[in-house]
C-alpha cells in the first residue's frame, strides 16, 4: 500500500529503466516544488511590496496635499502621465519574453484556436454579464456606482494579465496572443457593449457618451507601444548579439523592471486617488464587495472549466488570469471622460484596480500552490 505522504524521490542512475512518463512527471513535480524557492526576493515578497506601495500611496495622497493634483495634471490619452509611464514600463519586459520568431507555428495548431475559442466567450460574455448581475445585486440603489462597475467588467486586460501570468508560470506565447485578441475585440466591442450595459444598469434611454476613439487610442498606446518596442528589441538584439545572450543575460536583467513598474504604478494610483478613496470610504466598501466576489467567482469558474477540459497547468493559469484581469487604465479613462474625475463612476473605476491587485496576487500564490500539489499527486499516482 502506497503512503500518501511519501516524498518524491530524486532521479538517479537507478531510474534508467523506470517508466518514461513517471520520470517526466517526477521532474515536473520537482520543478513545481522548487518554483517558490527559486524566486528572487522581489518576486517572493511581492505581496509585501504591493501592500507597502498601497500604504505609502494612501499616506501621500492624504497627508501631502499637492500629491494628488500634481499626479493628475499631465494627461496622456486620458490617463495621467505618471500612471501611463508605469503601465508602459510594466508591460515591456514580459512582452520581450514572447518568442515572436516562432509564433507563426502556433497559429497552425488547432490547440491555439481552441484556446482562443474558449477565451472569447469567457471574456466578452460570461465576465461582463457576471459583473452586471453583481452590480445590481450589491448596488440596487446606486446607478452611478453600477455604471463604474459595468465599465470595469467590460474592460478586458491587456497589461496586468502579463504580470499575473508571468508570476503564475503561465504560457507566455498564448497569453500574448489572447491579449492581442482581446485588444482587437476591445476596440470593436467595448464602446458598443458599454452603451448597452450602461443603459441596462442605469435604466437610461438617452445617449451614453462612450467614444470609440477613446477606446481605440487607449488600446493602441498601452499595447501598441510596448509591443512594438518588445518585438524590435527581441529581433534586433538576438541578431546583433546572440540568442543565448538575449535569453540568459538581457532578459534576466530586464525581468525585475516589470515588477518595479507594477509597484510604481500602484503607488502612483493610490497617491493620486487616495484622498477620494478615504473621503468616500462607504462607497468604496460597497463597490469593493461585488468586485471581490467577481474576481473570485470568475477565476474559480474558469479554473473549474479548464480542469474539466483537461488543460495543463500553464494553459489553465493563462486562461484563469486572462478572464479575471481587467483593463483599469481604460476603465478610468472612459469614466473620467464620461462623468469627470470627481464622479462616483470614476470612483468605482478607481476602486477596481485597488481590489484587483491584492486579490489577484493572492490567487497567484494559490494557483502556484495548487500547481505544485497537482504535479506531485500526478507523479505519485503513476509510481
Amino acid at each position: 500500500m502506497k503512503s500518501r505522504n511519501r516524498p518524491i524521490p530524486n532521479p538517479s542512475a537507478s531510474d534508467k529503466d523506470a517508466d518514461p512518463e513517471s520520470l517526466q512527471l517526477q521532474q515536473e513535480a520537482e520543478k513545481k516544488t522548487s518554483v517558490i524557492k527559486g524566486l528572487g526576493w522581489l518576486d517572493r515578497f511581492l505581496a509585501v511590496w504591493i501592500l507597502l506601495a498601497m500604504i505609502i500611496g494612501v499616506l501621500l495622497g492624504n497627508f501631502v496635499e499637492e500629491t494628488g493634483p500634481a499626479l493628475q495634471k499631465g494627461k496622456f490619452v486620458g490617463v495621467s502621465i505618471p500612471i501611463a509611464l508605469g503601465l508602459l514600463v510594466m508591460m515591456y519586459p514580459n512582452l520581450c519574453k514572447v518568442r515572436y520568431e516562432t509564433l507563426h507555428h502556433l497559429f497552425r495548431k488547432r490547440a491555439l484556436w481552441v484556446q482562443v475559442g474558449f477565451s472569447i466567450p469567457m471574456n466578452w460574455i460570461v465576465a461582463p454579464l457576471l459583473m452586471l448581475g453583481l452590480a445590481w445585486a450589491f448596488l440596487p440603489d446606486r446607478s452611478d456606482l453600477r455604471t463604474g462597475l459595468v465599465l470595469v467588467g467590460l474592460a478586458r486586460c491587456i497589461a496586468m494579465v502579463l504580470i499575473w501570468n508571468g508570476l503564475a508560470g503561465g504560457d507566455d506565447e498564448n497569453c500574448a496572443i489572447l491579449v492581442a485578441v482581446n485588444s482587437v475585440f476591445q476596440m470593436i466591442l467595448y464602446a458598443l457593449l458599454a452603451i448597452l450595459f450602461i443603459k441596462i444598469s442605469s435604466r437610461e434611454t438617452g445617449t451614453v457618451a462612450v467614444s470609440y476613439e477613446t477606446v481605440a487610442t487607449n488600446v493602441a498606446v498601452f499595447l501598441g507601444i510596448p509591443l512594438g518596442a518588445a518585438i524590435l528589441t527581441r529581433l534586433t538584439l538576438r541578431k546583433l548579439v546572440s540568442p543565448e545572450w538575449y535569453e540568459k543575460t538581457f532578459l534576466k536583467w530586464l525581468a525585475p523592471w516589470s515588477l518595479i513598474g507594477l509597484l510604481y504604478t500602484i503607488l502612483v494610483l493610490f497617491a493620486s486617488q487616495g484622498r477620494q478613496v478615504v473621503n468616500q470610504i462607504v462607497s468604496v466598501v460597497r463597490v469593493a464587495a461585488p468586485l471581490i466576489v467577481y474576481f473570485i467567482l470568475i477565476f474559480f469558474f474558469t479554473l473549474w472549466v479548464c480542469n474539466k477540459l483537461g488543460y495543463g497547468y500553464k494553459l489553465g493559469a493563462t486562461q484563469n488570469f486572462t478572464a479575471a484581469s481587467n483593463n483599469f487604465e481604460l476603465t478610468i479613462a472612459v469614466a473620467v471622460a464620461m462623468d469627470g474625475p470627481d464622479s462616483d463612476q470614476a470612483l468605482a473605476a478607481t476602486v477596481g484596480p485597488l481590489i484587483e491587485v491584492p486579490v489577484l496576487i493572492s490567487l497567484v500564490y494559490l494557483v502556484r500552490w495548487m500547481g505544485n500539489r497537482w504535479a506531485s499527486k500526478k507523479y505519485l499516482s503513476h509510481t
